[in-house]
């Protein structure tokens, strides 16, 4: 958690970094327009000092808020005495008739010490010029607190009620609270920010809750703040200005509420109302899909290619299917090249960029591995065709793709055309629509290997979580920060076993505002160890943010061929999948104990509020493995499709998954949506037909390999008149990529509503009112230098055999393992009797070596008649 107190000096950082705007009252503006292009120019601006002048400020910050929380404690003291000692004239002013107010001196009427009033303080960060008035131009009384920026590069100033155990307002776990204020502004960007007091970490950032459009007289806003964390007991606010200008506020107001909880009624069984349903589809998914992508129609666009099968290759024979939710039905797509192992990503109008893929399956004798394609195309959800680009500058068989806050796409690693590492990052233009030449694109020539987890951070950069699939000796520590603008790479510790997460998962934990990641479990293709069971959590709103050790992760059964058993010690999984879910907990679902082989059935919640799991939940019984995915629709539920393993099958059941919260009763309904097209810092409004605690955007899947770093959720602060609910948008789109997202109302026994689609974006041009994003300045200050950059170079080495398939036996889609698990004794009959179990059947030897020692007779047929006893 972050080290740094709300309150600090002209240059020093705050708790947390910085913040985004302030409320608005509880009417509905038009859209505003984005300013991608200038949030985008900040943001790179600021990264571009070098490590050893990031530092010296840093530690001169550290100084100065060092001196200014002892000044600050002083007057706090000072301000106590004078409180408590009868100075005070007149009681502190109640803003409004109800609930009671929280706020001590909620209207700035009692002085306090030196030049602030009581119970409030001076706080901010960054290279900015500012003053702090106490004005007569007050809302009512005869005082008002202005706060002006006339000088910006970075950071923000505001007026916060006072960190300590008198004038910071008590919370209680769980509960909501309605902020108001009234006041006036000459900028759009303001914010209204919120600290909360942990009991154990002190004081930190919380979130920030709405943005303040500009208003020359006095407007009244107001806004309720999310469920208060456990081990929050205090809580403090204030309206940031993060650009040239000012704002006067005046009678601050803040009451809890109590959001009725309908009676749950349980519509399953016992056991479903506790542990959920899966229920297996009557129809089949009709490809070998790899990838799943779930589009703004509602529909599920899976896509196979060859779907790891060298027949189909070898035939020109690829293909797609669109499965339709409100029908149950698929439709096959005709597919232009193998997008078997591709990345793809939605655009920001809802189309899916689908790059690259595979170009040619590994030689029979395993001095070639997979071969990349350059080829790009777009599939459009209305037309359901795909549609040519141009091409990348190399093939990327297992690329990332991760779309930025300005609606480009980069991407990472994979193997080139001649199989080995690609070293280029990639860039499509949002505005060209192209592939960018690699002379216009910073370039590390890092290899981060494949399918690497790249998460977008708040600010622009990018997270490396540790993440990948196949592959050994990570480099560094697993997991870094790659800043895009100052073309640099930074170390973050922490990560358990680095070299054991393939086919581990990484997600954005709910909410996206809280910078939070957690990866879960992996193993190791290539020394094929029993998967762990890992978690690991980093906090990226640290100043140097380093991965702590989660909960282990929850064990159920493991088939490895002789029928299900309890898992036992440290048996985890591999081919994770990791799902956001509306009510704001994480879903963990299917994977294997090895590589390609021995399916886990176990299913768990983990709750980002606790740090725990939920384990015990009802399983898929269809074996989710390799080339498996599962992802949230629409209405709520879960679908999982793909298993392909090492024995070349498929398994072509859909199942879905039905979670409790589906189970306790009617659900509450968007009645209406008055704007579907929403921009940055904008306030929204919906219609509810009964109360709810909250609303969210979640992004829909687009998934491969347990690898979906797009995947994230928003929370929406609300302001809340009856069921008219008014939503506040971030003004930052690096927290929400533009695109198209699901909006959800949940209750307070955590019942999502069905999801309504909105569009989250704007058009280039600026609007002069228009806010800019509220960028925080988490993460800076990491105890590792950045790396010194590489040396230009075409490609990084890697292995044929990088897919721990020893290609001397069977067909390239047949993995035979180049290591066995460890409790297969290293002799034919033991090899042989473990790819029975595991339903191998007859293979070809390729070629006269037999490494594996698994056809001693010579007869090319590998664990054939006699083999097994010799």
């Amino acid at each position: 958690m972050p080290t740094e107190s709300a309150t600090s000096g002209p240059s020093g950082p705050e708790t947390g970094a910085s913040e985004p705007r302030m409320l608005r009252m509880p009417r509905v503006r038009a859209p505003r327009r984005m300013r991608a292009a200038a949030a985008a120019l900040r943001s790179g601006r600021r990264r571009t000092a070098p490590q050893g002048a990031r530092s010296r400020v840093a530690l001169q910050g550290r100084r100065r808020r060092v001196a200014l929380q002892s000044r600050r404690r002083r007057v706090a003291l000072l301000a106590v005495a004078a409180l408590t000692g009868g100075l005070l004239v007149s009681a502190p002013q109640q803003a409004s008739a109800g609930p009671p107010n929280l706020i001590t001196n909620p209207g700035f009427e009692t002085a306090g010490v030196a030049d602030m009033p009581a119970c409030w303080e001076k706080s901010g960060w960054g290279d900015n010029d500012f003053t702090f008035e106490t004005v007569a131009d007050a809302h009512s009384g005869s005082k008002a607190m202005k706060v002006s920026l006339s000088r910006r590069v970075d950071g923000d100033r505001k007026a916060l009620i006072t960190e300590d155990a008198v004038c910071a307002p008590k919370v209680k776990p769980d509960s909501q609270y309605d902020l108001s204020l009234w006041y006036k502004s000459t900028t759009p960007d303001t914010a209204v920010t919120l600290f909360r007091h942990d009991v154990t970490g002190g004081w930190q950032y919380w979130t920030d809750l709405k943005t303040l459009p500009m208003s020359a007289g006095y407007e009244r806003v107001e806004v309720r703040t999310p469920a208060v964390p456990p081990g929050t007991d205090q809580i403090t606010w204030g309206v940031s200005v993060y650009g040239t200008g000012s704002v006067t506020t005046d009678d601050y107001v803040m009451e809890e509420v109590t959001v009725p909880a309908p009676d749950p009624v349980c519509t399953g069984t016992p056991e479903e109302c506790a542990k959920g349903r899966w229920d297996v589809l009557p129809v089949q998914n009709p490809v070998r899909s790899m990838h799943s992508v779930v589009l703004h129609n509602g529909k599920v666009l899976v896509i196979a290619g060859s779907g790891n099968d060298e027949a189909q290759f070898q035939a020109g024979t690829f293909t797609s299917a669109v499965y339709d939710p409100a029908t149950g039905d698929f439709r096959t797509i005709p597919t232009p090249v193998d997008m078997f192992c591709a990345g793809h990503v939605q655009l920001q109008d809802g189309k899916v960029l689908v790059m690259s893929g595979n170009k040619g399956y590994p030689s029979a004798d395993g001095t070639i591995g997979y071969q990349g394609l350059k080829d790009s195309y777009i599939f459009d959800p209305a037309t359901e065709t795909y549609t040519k680009t141009n091409d990348m500058n190399g093939g990327h068989w297992y690329p990332s793709a991760t779309i930025l806050g300005n609606g480009d796409v980069i991407s990472f690693g994979g193997l080139k055309e001649d199989s080995t590492g690609n070293v280029t990052a990639e860039k499509f233009s949002a505005a060209q629509n192209k592939w960018l030449p690699m002379n216009e694109v910073n370039q590390t020539w890092s290899y981060w290997g494949l399918y690497p987890s790249m998460i977008l951070m708040q600010d622009g950069r990018l997270f490396y979580s540790g993440s990948h699939v196949f592959g050994n000796g990570t480099q560094g520590s697993g997991a870094s920060i790659y800043d895009y603008t100052a073309n640099t790479i930074t170390d973050v510790p922490g990560l358990q076993n680095k070299d054991q997460r393939d086919e581990s998962a990484s997600v954005l934990l709910p909410p996206a505002q809280d910078q939070r990641v957690l990866t879960i479990g992996g193993g190791n293709n290539e020394t094929n160890p029993a998967a762990n069971r890992f978690t690991d959590i980093i906090d990226l709103k640290e100043p140097n943010p380093v991965y702590t050790h989660g909960p282990l992760l929850p064990q159920g059964q493991v088939d490895q061929g002789q029928g299900k058993r309890p898992q036992t010690g440290a048996e985890g999984k591999m081919f994770v999948s990791a799902v956001l879910l509306p009510d704001g907990k994480v879903f963990e679902t299917g994977g294997g104990l090895h590589d390609r082989a021995d399916p886990v059935y176990e299913a768990s919640f983990f709750d980002p509020a606790t740090n725990t799991y939920e384990e015990g939940l009802a399983t898929d019984p269809i074996p989710r493995t390799y080339h498996s995915s599962a992802f949230l629709l629409p209405d709520g539920r879960v679908m999982a499709v793909g298993d392909n393993p090492g024995n070349g099958t498929y398994n072509h059941n859909v199942s879905v998954y039905t979670p409790p919260y589906l189970l306790k009763g009617a659900r509450p309904e968007i009645t209406s949506v008055i704007d579907g097209q929403w921009t940055y810092g904008d306030t929204q409004r919906i219609t509810v037909d009964r109360p709810i605690a909250k609303a969210e955007l979640i992004r829909p899947a687009a998934v491969t390999h347990s690898s979906d770093p797009n995947q994230r959720f928003l929370d929406l602060p609300m302001t809340v008149d009856g069921n008219n609910i008014d939503l506040n948008v971030t003004s930052n789109p690096n927290m929400a990529p533009p695109g198209w997202y699901m909006l959800f109302a949940v209750d307070a026994n955590g019942i999502p509503s069905v999801a309504e689609w909105v569009h989250l974006g704007g058009p280039a041009a600026m609007a002069a009112d228009a806010p800019s994003a509220h960028v925080h300045d988490f993460a800076d200050a990491p105890a590792k230098a950045p790396k010194k950059a590489q040396k230009k170079r075409s490609s990084a080495p890697v292995s044929p055999q990088i897919a721990g398939c020893d290609r001397h036996y069977g067909a390239a889609g047949v993995c035979v393992p180049t290591v066995f698990p460890r409790e297969v004794k290293a002799t034919t009959a033991a090899r042989c009797g473990w790819l029975a179990a595991h339903e191998y059947g007859r293979l070809k030897v390729n070629g006269k070596d037999d490494p594996l020692r698994l056809d001693p007779n010579r007869d090319g047929v590998a664990c054939g008649k006699g083999d097994g006893a010799r």
